[in-house]
């Protein structure tokens, strides 16, 4: 099963090394990992998706948890989230398929970000299976370049965490 967990950390040198450590000392391959500031300058928040059972999505929930920097941890699996990806695409476009190409980001609620004379590149976010579509339908004209930011998750309605004790950190907002 994949798990998501949400995981906020002091913004220190070192952070995202002790985490990315950890998943590798225990064996677990990182499917997805995203890191980026919050709404508070010293906070940082990962977003780690990786493949476990319930089980090892709990261990591995408590051996973040011990890290040195790591404030909050939260396994957002089974809560409603808002979920996205972030992809950028180029694609071989030679003047006669580029009216095709551009008319395939538009049924994908894609922007074009660039367009040079054999190629367009296409800026697409949304769910991941929303990227894959798009993927397959430009595959046929040529896929030269992709790149994607990996999965950023969002508890949906106005709580933002439920930490696992009793004191909330203060960079939480309720």
């Amino acid at each position: 099963m994949l798990n998501t967990f949400v995981v906020y950390v002091e913004n220190k040198s070192g952070a995202l090394a002790r985490v990315a450590l950890l998943f590798r000392r225990r064996g677990y391959n990182i499917e997805s990992l995203t890191v980026g500031r919050t709404e508070k300058p010293d906070v940082s928040r990962m977003t780690i998706t990786v493949e476990a059972d319930a089980d090892q999505a709990r261990r591995i929930e408590a051996n973040i948890y011990k890290l040195v920097n790591v404030l909050l941890v939260e396994n957002v699996s089974a809560v409603p989230v808002i979920t996205r990806d972030l992809a950028m695409i180029k694609v071989a476009a030679p003047q006669e398929v580029r009216s095709q190409v551009l008319e395939l980001a538009s049924v994908f609620r894609a922007r074009v970000v660039d367009v040079a004379l054999s190629s367009i590149t296409i800026e697409i976010t949304g769910a991941e299976d929303k990227i894959d579509g798009l993927l397959d339908v430009l595959r046929p004209f040529g896929v030269l370049e992709m790149v994607r930011t990996g999965i950023v998750a969002m508890r949906r309605g106005a709580r933002t965490s439920e930490p696992n004790n009793e004191q909330t950190p203060d960079f939480i907002v309720e």
